[in-house]
């Protein structure tokens, strides 16, 4: 039971930061006329959800932690990278 209201926190933090990504490159786009950087945050933000699903998919738990530390890298890289 507190699994299962673990995972539904995440699945819940990450739509609405989906959203956010959404809205944010929608405004982007529409009002500032900014189209590169724009589909840039785009394609990375909404990748958090796309890897986090990867990792849910996994067969064990110290499998899910692996996944899950190596796509925080990632992020963190490209976090970096967009500096």
């Amino acid at each position: 039971m507190v699994d299962e209201m673990k995972e539904n926190v995440i699945k819940i933090k990450r739509f609405a930061f989906a959203v956010r990504i959404a809205n944010t490159y929608k405004y982007l786009t529409s009002e500032k006329k900014e189209f590169v950087i724009s589909k840039q945050l785009l394609h990375s933000g909404t990748a958090v959800g796309a890897l986090y699903r990867e990792a849910e998919h996994t067969e064990s738990k110290p499998d899910f932690i692996h996944k899950m530390e190596l796509h925080r890298k990632n992020a963190t890289k490209r976090y970096v990278g967009s500096n």
